[in-house]
């Protein structure tokens, strides 16, 4: 059984965020998914994303974690 890890991403307002940066790309690990997401959660906060919550299978794993470092 194959699992997908996957990202939503949340505007300041918890809005959904789509587009680039973000992806729908589904990883095959967590570890694969967060290194994405440490090479790329600045160009995410510039472009609007104020949080972020990791999915196995579309069940939360963790999150909202925002993105700003004043939390």
């Amino acid at each position: 059984m194959t699992e997908a890890w996957t990202w939503s991403y949340e505007d300041a307002d918890g809005g959904a965020v789509t587009g680039e940066p973000t992806t729908d790309a589904a990883f095959p690990t967590q570890s694969d998914a967060e290194n994405w997401f440490g090479e790329v959660w600045r160009e995410l906060a510039d472009a609007g994303v104020a949080a972020v919550t990791l999915h196995r299978d579309g069940d939360k794993v963790y999150g909202p974690m925002r993105l700003d470092a004043s939390v």
